[in-house]
């Protein structure tokens, strides 16, 4: 599928569109983000980061985490740290999926549980995220093949994994 330009969704949830979808389209240009998440060991010690190309940065660290932990941590701080549109970039299809293919939507409905009827792991980061991206309104997700040399997929990469080898938070 092609991405289209980042645009709301009629419920208010960040979606990715294509230009033919017949949605509003934000006022102005979303701030683009790249986020990542790693992990020393899993569970073990993490980090995540944010980087906004050619911009300000964020890092962070967790001393018994998980990737997929630290891919949820970014992703929200990324979306803490700015106000307007926001397009998060990132390589983690679980963060991604959630928003683009409204995995959310089908947790609330089910109670919080998965498609194989399990309870939905990480929820207490996946719920102040999603009512982050939902009082917003104005979130895209797009996602970005990892280690593809995608330059500021990378440095978010080399941020998160410098963080959870350091355990020291980073900004810039």
């Amino acid at each position: 599928m092609a991405v289209g330009s980042p645009t709301m969704s009629p419920d208010g949830v960040g979606r990715l569109f294509e230009p033919s979808d017949d949605v509003a389209t934000p006022t102005r240009d979303p701030m683009v983000v790249f986020t990542d998440g790693a992990c020393s060991g899993n569970p073990g010690p993490g980090g995540w980061a944010w980087v906004v190309p050619d911009g300000p940065f964020a890092a962070g660290c967790d001393a018994r985490t998980t990737n997929q932990r630290m891919e949820l941590t970014a992703t929200m701080e990324a979306v803490r740290a700015f106000d307007g549109p926001l397009l998060v970039v990132s390589d983690s299809t679980y963060v991604v999926h959630c928003f683009r293919d409204a995995w959310w939507e089908k947790w609330l409905r089910t109670g919080w549980l998965n498609a194989k009827r399990e309870p939905v792991a990480n929820r207490d980061l996946w719920e102040p995220l999603i009512e982050a991206v939902r009082l917003r309104g104005d979130v895209g997700f797009r996602w970005v093949k990892g280690h593809s040399g995608d330059r500021w997929n990378d440095e978010a990469d080399r941020l998160a994994v410098q963080a959870a080898e350091r355990q020291e938070p980073r900004s810039g």
